[in-house]
Parts: structure tokens; C-alpha cells; sequence
């Protein structure tokens, strides 16, 4: 069992009969009454993301899960395919409600970070930052630029994210997965 003053970022607890990852967490000690701790969970069932408050001191169970590097190898009708890095030979797929969100900056070849939890992948985590390359960007004109304004754009795994007016098809741009962002062009 573990308590609340244990709580880590990427700790997995069991509450409610579910599994929840700790994304966030700030413990709150107000001048009356009891000190809590406001958490941001992930749901490793369905993905979703919800804020709880527990009391300090609640205890919980904890679960532990193995991380793993496996390699993104291809989709196919909503299937994600991955192989593992130690044994290439071992595929395995997972259907896009696992994959979640980060299908959209996947592409072959990409090595990723699996957690399994009783042997059984439960979800995938991409870096924070990953380089894509853009296929489709709208031109920019001269006097475009004068309010530093954003266009949309398409990168090579399909998914549409807005750049800066300097930003042209063929760039490479690092893309912050987390927050869907544009953060700088490669050279």
C-alpha cells in the first residue's frame, strides 16, 4: 500500500477499481481544515484525463508496471503495430483507444515507450519532442508575417498542427507531443 505522501509523477495507483496514472499532483494545505493533495489522472483504461482531491494519508494500491522501448512498425485499420526492441520478432498490436492521442505523430520506425501492467501493454508514450517533416503547407505571402501570425500545415503522419508563416512544405519541424505544438524548425 502507498499513501499519498508518496505519490510520484508516472506512478500508477488502483482506485475505484480502476487503474489511474499520476500525470500531476500538488498537495494544498489550507488555514482550516484538513491538507489534501489535488491530483490531474490518467485513466489507463480509456485514456481519459480526470482531476481528484484525496485527503492526506489516504493509502492506496499501488500497481507495478515494466517499461519497455518497442518500435512502431505500422497502422492498418485503426491496429497499431509494434514490434519489441530486445526481440524484433515478437509483434504485437494494439487498437487506437490504447494508442490514444499519440497515433498522431507516429511513424515507422519510431521507437516508443510501452507500460505494461500484468503483462499486458495498458498504453504507449512518445518523446516529448520528435521531428516530422511537412508534406502540406499553405505559401506564405509577403506582408503575411507583419502580425507574426500562424498557418496550419500537415505533417508526414497526417496529423494538422499551426506554425509560424515561415514554415514551408518540405521543412523539418519539432513538434512537441505533449502540449501539440510547434517548437522549432530543423536545419
Amino acid at each position: 500500500m502507498i499513501s499519498t505522501s508518496d505519490f510520484e509523477k508516472g506512478m500508477i495507483i488502483k482506485t475505484e477499481g480502476q487503474l489511474w496514472m499520476i500525470v500531476g499532483f500538488d498537495f494544498v494545505s489550507p488555514g482550516k481544515g484538513t491538507a489534501f493533495y489535488r491530483t490531474k489522472l490518467k485513466n489507463l483504461a480509456t485514456g481519459n484525463a480526470n482531476e481528484k482531491t484525496f485527503k492526506s494519508g489516504e493509502k492506496f494500491e499501488e500497481v507495478i508496471a515494466e517499461k519497455s522501448t518497442v518500435k512502431f512498425l505500422y497502422a492498418h485499420r485503426d491496429r497499431y503495430f509494434f514490434c519489441q526492441e530486445k526481440d524484433p520478432s515478437t509483434r504485437f498490436d494494439l487498437p487506437k483507444e490504447v494508442v490514444g492521442n499519440s497515433a498522431d505523430f507516429l511513424k515507422p520506425n519510431q521507437m516508443v515507450e510501452a507500460l505494461s501492467l500484468e503483462g499486458k501493454i495498458a498504453s504507449i508514450s512518445l518523446p516529448i519532442k520528435v521531428n516530422l517533416k511537412v508534406t502540406v503547407a499553405p505559401p506564405s505571402f509577403k506582408g503575411d508575417t507583419a502580425q507574426g501570425g500562424n498557418k496550419s500545415v500537415t505533417l508526414e503522419t497526417g496529423a494538422q498542427i499551426n506554425v509560424p508563416m515561415f514554415v514551408k512544405e518540405g521543412d523539418v519541424i519539432e513538434v512537441n507531443t505533449e502540449k501539440r505544438e510547434y517548437t522549432k524548425r530543423i536545419e
